[in-house]
């Protein structure tokens, strides 16, 4: 959601600014007693960066700081410009030509379960040696949690370390695991299997719900959250050593030009951690996965919707799990299907101005159906009688929500195949159909998993940063889980940084670290599930069953993965095309109706974010040899092949629909981590598909997922 405020400044760029300014003029706080907030998704266009780095910011945490005067503040001899911080320190701002230096002592690039964990490890270890260390999160999200999205079955093992009392903390974490059931799908039946994943202790959970909360610890901690800004450079010292990210111009036009709102990036320095964002130009440039033999990544995309569905077919945590139907034998894949939580939703409505309607209501976790409203553990604010920006409105109900989703594997052979219409004909399994019908879909969305586990992992540290998260590859692909995986990691990456700060040590104790900790542990036993499936679905399920009840992760073998994903489409002559039905618009949709439900969006006026290396290769290549697979393994629609005024096929990139169905990011900097990896510039044939970051606040809008 959208917090609108002013703030501290932490950005030079405040040219012709005298005071900071709320968006809406209201002398109501939205800050509750208990630090909540109650908050309304606007719209879906981000402010500049100058604005996100101090005047009408959105903020993640919701709180409203007073406002600031910028005549209090003024350059010094040497060019800086000193601003006070949000927990008081001065930070020291340099301009280096047209671009605003701020330094940190810690950058971590995306606010995903690794990048948070990571800046809340960082700021305890702050605070237990008394250390006054500044740490820096950007997010290219419009919000915390709008692009983070997941099953989600979370395992609370890495939560538990890092703040034990979660529990009296209000997270959103309450369902837990009331059954675990997994089945084999053919096209009319389904044939129930002895379930290996022992989710028992586990919750049914929202990432991108249990993101903004982990958010508002970090920024009660001291950490400075950024998001709306995206990391599009990384910045080298004369040794090559990384020593911070550049964020991207912002108001720059289709053509290249600049607005009127054309504001320069701006450079962030520090030790740099999670830098997904250029993974690909790091492990290259600093030969990462050859310092450790590791083999290339896999990858999956995952697709998923949440459902609103009648309360007597809701069953709170109930887990189910298929593999089979409606993929083929020689396609590892699957689906999900969780129990969430009962959720009371309410309609209110945010007014300009205070009202005469006086309301008192109590904390609730909700969100209103189809529309851009989330309001989030929010309660009346108002303890002297002021009047409120919100109203009830009639028409509240009890909603139930499910989340359903299919996992493809990328490394699938057959171009025609495509994975958004596998997904729409799995809601009409006669196991699956009868949940959802009379049910809505709430939101939709995809995002692409890392599947390489163990033996893909690559050496994790670079000159200047680290690699932590997802981005890096810890998934327990057996498990069906990685979010608790990569929060360890960015625990652990925060304590090294620490010590590189406090204690002059070397940030190589990551890499040791995490061999010595349970996360290593777990990849290991987990590490030939995965590549069992190279040889087929059945006896990948026996590989795996040997592996699971037999020799339980102690196999004296390490099974290697196959050729890369791009690699493993097969020319278009060797397969049949796959004819889909037509989406019925009760169970399946067709994707502009899914991607409205995702509220993605993005500035039509600026330069494309997907590009071709070579513009010739869809129509000389994709296109003859493969069908355009493109056009496919998109889960939005972004490329297209269209008939031009000679009615010759065209590739037509509408880049306003991506999801941006990347890895979850982490990367820490004076550590950093940039470039994400899309399911396009993986799957394409030619890997002729370059995705680079838009603006920031662009893409999905996640508030449930």
């Amino acid at each position: 959601m959208h917090r609108f405020l002013s703030i501290s400044s932490k950005s030079t760029s405040l040219k012709n600014q005298q005071q900071l300014h709320l968006p809406l003029v209201s002398s109501v706080s939205s800050a509750t007693p208990k630090g909540q907030s109650c908050s309304h998704y606007f719209n879906q266009k981000s402010p500049s960066l100058g604005s996100r780095l101090g005047f009408d910011r959105v903020f993640s945490s919701g709180y409203f700081p007073n406002r600031v005067n910028l005549r209090e503040h003024e350059r010094n001899g040497n060019g800086f410009l000193r601003l006070k911080g949000l927990v008081g320190e001065i930070r020291n701002y340099s301009s280096e030509t047209d671009r605003e230096s701020i330094d940190y002592d810690v950058v971590i690039v995306g606010a995903g379960p690794a990048g948070l964990s990571a800046a809340i490890r960082f700021k305890q270890l702050c605070q237990e040696k008394n250390a006054d260390f500044s740490v820096c999160v950007v997010e290219k999200g419009a919000e915390v949690g709008a692009h983070i999205l997941s099953g989600n079955v979370f395992e609370p093992r890495a939560l538990n370390e890092l703040l034990p009392q979660w529990k009296d903390e209000e997270a959103p974490i309450n369902v837990p695991v009331s059954s675990d059931k997994f089945w084999f799908l053919t096209k009319d039946r389904a044939i129930s299997l002895p379930s290996p994943f022992d989710n028992k202790g586990n919750y049914v959970i929202s990432l991108s719900q249990l993101v903004r909360w982990m958010g508002v610890k970090a920024e009660e901690l001291g950490v400075e959250i950024y998001p709306g800004f995206a990391a599009s450079e990384i910045l080298y010292d004369e040794d090559n050593n990384v020593v911070g990210i550049g964020t991207n111009d912002m108001g720059v036009a289709k053509d290249g030009s600049r607005k009127e709102n054309f504001q320069r990036g701006v450079a962030l320095k520090g030790i740099s951690l999670s830098l997904s964002l250029f993974l690909y130009k790091i492990m290259k440039e600093y030969k990462l996965r050859e310092k450790v033999q590791a083999q290339h990544q896999t990858y999956a995309l995952g697709i998923k919707e949440v459902w609103e569905i009648d309360e007597k077919k809701h069953k709170p945590g109930a887990v189910l799990h298929t593999l089979g139907w409606p993929l083929d034998s020689k396609t590892y894949g699957g689906s999900f299907l969780y129990h969430m939580k009962d959720r009371q939703v309410i309609k209110f409505l945010l007014l300009p101005s205070p009202s005469n309607t006086t309301t008192t209501f109590e904390p609730k976790d909700c969100t209103f159906p189809n529309e851009q409203w989330l309001w989030e553990w929010f309660e009346d604010p108002r303890s002297d009688g002021r009047k409120a920006l919100y109203q009830t409105a009639p028409g509240g109900w009890l909603s139930i929500q499910i989340s359903i989703g299919l996992v493809v594997a990328l490394n699938y052979h057959n171009p025609f195949l495509n994975p958004y219409e596998e997904f729409q004909k799995l809601k009409h399994h006669p196991s699956i159909k009868p949940l959802l019908e009379g049910g809505t879909v709430l939101q939709y969305g995809a995002r692409t998993l890392n599947e390489g586990g163990f033996q893909s992992v690559p050496y994790p540290v670079f000159p200047g940063g680290a690699i932590i998260g997802c981005s890096a590859g810890f998934l327990n692909v057996p498990k069906i889980k990685g979010t608790h995986t990569a929060m360890k990691s960015g625990m652990l990456a925060a304590e090294a940084t620490f010590g590189v700060l406090h204690e002059g040590s070397n940030m190589e104790a990551y890499w040791d670290a995490l061999r010595s900790s349970w996360v290593w542990e777990e990849l290991h036993r987990a590490r030939n599930y995965r590549p069992a499936f190279e040889y087929g679905l059945f006896p990948g399920l026996a590989l795996s069953a040997m592996e699971h009840y037999v020799l339980k992760g102690k196999s004296p073998f390490t099974f290697k993965h196959g050729k890369p994903d791009h690699e493993a489409t097969n020319v278009a002559k060797l397969h049949s095309s796959i004819q889909y039905p037509k989406p019925d618009g009760v169970l399946s949709f067709d994707v502009p109706t899914s991607l409205h439900r995702s509220n993605t969006n993005h500035n039509h006026d600026q330069p494309a974010h997907l590009r071709l290396r070579d513009p010739n290769i869809p129509e000389t290549v994709n296109l003859p040899e493969y069908a355009g697979p493109e056009s496919r393994y998109c889960p939005a629609r972004v490329y297209e092949y269209v008939p031009d005024e000679k009615n010759q096929l065209k590739l037509q990139i509408n880049a306003q629909n991506c999801l941006h169905c990347k890895v979850i990011p982490g990367t820490i900097i004076k550590m950093v981590g940039l470039n994400d990896v899309q399911a396009c510039d993986i799957k394409d044939p030619k890997q002729n598909i370059e995705w680079t970051v838009p603006e920031g606040g662009g893409g999905p809008g996640y508030s449930v997922m």
